[in-house]
Order: structure tokens, then C-alpha cells, then sequence
């Protein structure tokens, strides 16, 4: 797959330069041009959950955003493999080496096996992903079913003298790494801060006197008796770290290096930057091209976290059962409330940035179903006759309206870091024009019109991810909804010739409370939804 592609344009029959996708790139801190390894295949791994408790918020910023960035590149012809796993066992509380399994301690606590409460969530999880528009990854691989390979990977690194054993536990040597290759270049942290962000302290390393530097990280680690979740390996029982299951994953199914790695900027330090060394050291190569890191979801400004008082699970956001939230919210406005910001950038939740949200997606969602489903009349319609009734046929040359474009602006917004808020935007727009469509202001051709309504479809479904059907305005609806409100509108004129104000105004009225806009003009009334 070439970084330039063409796509012919159904309307003019002219060529469309479609442009090179960039991506901020972690490792550089720059926007590069994406240029895949073994083009026309695309690697794709991306960090999945830890599953010991419900989806939330946290959850769906992530895997809303690498969902469309899949989504994306198989638009522009890639063979995308996505890989995204899940974590269920060697994930300890705070993120640390030593301590208790998340997912243990959450079970004995539910009352459940761990692999009980691991398929619980894991099916919580699913569901909500498939509520918020997101398709399954081509692979989702467990941390527990992929042991060997770990194991596998860990005697490779002792091999070669970058991890060492103690009393049952293996760790990563970093003093030897760093002799070798330079660490810290992906997260810009220094090694005295890996001691703090593995959960540790140099003061105080009780039960950590088996390691040799207070840095030194967990691959393997010695279960004691009554740890539930252990396996056996060269050293004993045990249990993998956290780093080593997704080295060992993404190098199983998308070999070293691959493309991407993507994941919540949470995870660049101490998770990424050690995935990195492990595999460096390991494979003498990065574990890919392009670090994609998408910023945290904050709370009214702050951090979401249990200890906060303000963790919101989707489910809570669905039926609206939480104190932060005044309603229930629909999965789509929570997508679209997500891409409204570029995924760079924090994205601050409140319920009212979220209800406002919700409403622009309703006026947008509808709009774009109503542009869909419409048939130009045919005062707005022309095959390059020099007028239409008496009409200059309009200079659409300029206009978003013309398929090259509106492509143009999409491929624009896309190329450049996702950046689907200019996406979305260009949507609005393009409603804004289609209400001079509507009007009779603007003429446009038959092909000009089925062209823009194809390509609407597929920005709006097949990359962003939305259904087109949903939320009350189906096409297979609307030419029975066109014909009831020309009907409406009919009598509503009729009022007004008979100068019966009253009734007019009634009708108006009850239509915007349906959530119908009416908008009179010199050619007559025309509405919209929303």
C-alpha cells in the first residue's frame, strides 16, 4: 500500500489525491507519516483491559478511539490485524511487583473463582463495546492461555543476561539493558522514578530484598501457597508479571517489530516503557514503529478514580443510576461525545458536557438520516441544462456539496492525527447546505447528489462508526414521514392564507415541541429534525 492513494470521484469523474495519514508518534513526539512495514498489512496492538470489574469511562476512550483508527486504515486499503488482549492474571494492586492479584483479590471478594469473575467482566466488557459501535479486535488473546510463550520469552532474556532468578521470582535487570540500550526514550522518565512508578520505595522494600536494584522489574513471580492464580516454570510456581504478557502477545501474532502499539497515556510509564525494553532486549529490535497514546477522561477536571467518589461505569452511563448523571445516555452519544475531541487531547466529563453532547449528536444524526433519505424535487434538480425553471444553476464548484470536495476536507481531517472532531464538524456543515438543497437555492445534479450521499455513508458509518438507522429517523420511515409532513405543512399554509394565525402558530408549536423545526421563508416553510 503506497502512502498516496487515489479514489475516483463517481460525480466528476475526476481523481481525488487522498494524502498520507500522520500520526503523533510517542517515541519521536511528532507527527510522522505512516508508513506500514509490510505494506499491504497492518499490525495493530493495542493494551485491553484488566478484568475485575465492570467497563467505565475509562474504558471507552481508548478503544472507541484505536476502533476508528482501525477503521480507517482498512478504508485506505490496509489488511489491518488487531490485536487487543486481555489481562487476567499478573496485574497487582497499584500497579506494583509485589502485593495481591487485582483480579484475585476481586474474587475472593465477589465470592467467585478467578476465572469465574475473569468471564464475567470479560462478557460486561464485551457487551458494552459492542453497545458503543466498536468491531472486535481480529485477535483477543489472554494472558493465561499464552503462558508457554511467556515463559518462553523470559529464559531467552536470562539467556542473554537481562534478567536474572531469585528465590523463585525472575526479574528484568535494567543496569544491564542500559549498558546496552538506552531506557527511558518513550516515556522521558528517568530510572530513580521507575522505583515510585512500579509501586515501590527505596525506603521501604520490604519483601523485595530478592531483587538486586530497587528498578529491577518482575517477569515471573514465586507464588506462595495460597496464591490461586499459579503455574509452573523452571523456577517453581508462579505467576507472569504484568509487562511480560503483552511483549510476549503482540510478538506472537504480529512478530517484532510491528506497527503499531496503542494504548491510554497511563499506560506509557512503567507499562510501555518496560514492554519496550523487554522486547529490545529480547529481539534486538523495538516492538514497533509507532507509540499512539491517547489522553485521560477527567471528571469535572479531575482524575476519575474510585477514591474520588467519581468512577462511572458505563453501564451506569447507559441507565443513568449514578449521582454525577441527571439522565441515561444513549452508547452513540457517548461516541460521539468522545470523537468531538481529538484524541490527544484530555477530555473532560460532566454530565452537562455530556447532555449538550447528546443533543448535537441528535441534531446531527437525524440531519445526516434526513440528508440520506432525501430526493431532491425537481426544481432542485438538473442534468447541466444551462437553467432550471427560469433558475441560474449555482456555481457548486466551492461548495462541500461537491463530492471532490467534501472528500477533500475528510481525507484533511483524518490524515492529520485522526482528527475527527474536523470530521464531525464538516457533518454540521454539510447539513447547513443541505437546508439551501431543500430550499430550492441550490441546484444539484442526480449523480452529484447519489455520489454525496454514498460518501456521507461511508465517513459517517464504515470510519466514525455510527448507525445510520438509529434514533427514530430509519430511512425505510421516511418517505411516510415526508408525505405526513408535507400533508402538515399543506394545512398549516392553508391556515395561514385564511390569515387563521392561531391555528398556525399551533401547528409550529406542536412541531418544535416534537423536537420538528419549522422555518418559514419566501418559498414556502421547510423543516428539519432536531
Amino acid at each position: 500500500m503506497s502512502q498516496f492513494a487515489f479514489s475516483e470521484s463517481p460525480a466528476k469523474g475526476t481523481t481525488l489525491k487522498i494524502g498520507t495519514l500522520h500520526l503523533y508518534n510517542t517515541l519521536s513526539r511528532t507527527k510522522e507519516p505512516f508508513m506500514a512495514l509490510k505494506a499491504p498489512h497492518v499490525g495493530m496492538y493495542v493494551c485491553g483491559p484488566t478484568v475485575y470489574g465492570p467497563p467505565h469511562l475509562g474504558h471507552a476512550r481508548p478503544y472507541v478511539t484505536f476502533d476508528v483508527l482501525s477503521r480507517y486504515l482498512r478504508h485506505l486499503g490496509y489488511k489491518v490485524r488487531y490485536v487487543r488482549n486481555i489481562t487476567d492474571v499478573g496485574h497487582l494492586v497499584d500497579d506494583a511487583d509485589e502485593g495481591e492479584d487485582k483480579i484475585a483479590q476481586r474474587a475472593r471478594l465477589e465470592r467467585l473463582e478467578p476465572m469465574e469473575l475473569v468471564q464475567l467482566y470479560t462478557l460486561a466488557f464485551h457487551k458494552a463495546m459492542d453497545l458503543l459501535g466498536n468491531q472486535p479486535p481480529s485477535i483477543e488473546p489472554r494472558a493465561s492461555g499464552h503462558i508457554p510463550e511467556q515463559i518462553e520469552m523470559i529464559e531467552e532474556l536470562i539467556r542473554k543476561g537481562f534478567a536474572y532468578e531469585s528465590t523463585g521470582s525472575v526479574y528484568f535487570d535494567l543496569e544491564a539493558y542500559r549498558a546496552k540500550f538506552p531506557y527511558g526514550v518513550l516515556s522521558g522518565r528517568v530510572v530513580d522514578e521507575l522505583v515510585a512508578g512500579a509501586g515501590n520505595e527505596r525506603r521501604a522494600l520490604a519483601g523485595q530484598s530478592e531483587k538486586r536494584k530497587p528498578e529491577d522489574f518482575a517477569l515471573w513471580k514465586n507464588a506462595e501457597p495460597q496464591h490461586i492464580m499459579r503455574w509452573n516454570s523452571p523456577w517453581g510456581p508462579g505467576f507472569p508479571g504484568w509487562h511480560i504478557e503483552c511483549s510476549a502477545m503482540g510478538v506472537k501474532y504480529l512478530d517484532a517489530p510491528f506497527d503499531i502499539h496503542g494504548g491510554g497515556m497511563d499506560l506509557l510509564f512503567p507499562h510501555h516503557e518496560s514492554e519496550m525494553a523487554q522486547t529490545t532486549a529480547c529481539h534486538d529490535c523495538a516492538p514497533c514503529r509507532y507509540w499512539v497514546h491517547n489522553n485521560m477522561v477527567t471528571i469535572n477536571g479531575q482524575k476519575m478514580g474510585k477514591s474520588l467518589g467519581n468512577f462511572i461505569n458505563l453501564d451506569d452511563l447507559f441507565n443513568g443510576n449514578h449521582p454525577l448523571l441527571s439522565q441515561a445516555y444513549d452508547p452513540m452519544s457517548i461516541r460521539f461525545f468522545i470523537l468531538q475531541a481529538q484524541y490527544r487531547s484530555t477530555l473532560d466529563f460532566s454530565d452537562g458536557a455530556l447532555s449538550a453532547s447528546a443533543k448535537g449528536y441528535k441534531r446531527w444524526i437525524q440531519g445526516l438520516q434526513e440528508l440520506i433519505a432525501y430526493t431532491p424535487t425537481a426544481s432542485a434538480l438538473h442534468n447541466d441544462a444551462p437553467s432550471v425553471a427560469g433558475k441560474e444553476i449555482a456555481d457548486n464548484s466551492g461548495s462541500i456539496l461537491n463530492i471532490t470536495v467534501f472528500e477533500a476536507k475528510a481525507y484533511a481531517a483524518l490524515n492529520d492525527d485522526l482528527n475527527t472532531p474536523i470530521l464531525i464538524a464538516l457533518g454540521y456543515e454539510l447539513l447547513n447546505e443541505f437546508q439551501s438543497v431543500k430550499s430550492g437555492k441550490t441546484v444539484v445534479t442526480p449523480d452529484d447528489w447519489n455520489a454525496l450521499v454514498g460518501t456521507v455513508k461511508v465517513y459517517v458509518t464504515d470510519i466514525l462508526g455510527f448507525d445510520l438507522s438509529d434514533q427514530g429517523c430509519d430511512a425505510s420511515l421516511s418517505p411516510a414521514l415526508e408525505a405526513a409532513m408535507k400533508l402538515i405543512l399543506d394545512l398549516r399554509q392553508q391556515a395561514k392564507d385564511s390569515k387563521n394565525w392561531a391555528q398556525s402558530d399551533l401547528i409550529r408549536n406542536a412541531l418544535n415541541e416534537a423536537g420538528i423545526k419549522v422555518m418559514d421563508g419566501k418559498e414556502g416553510s421547510q423543516w428539519s429534525l432536531g
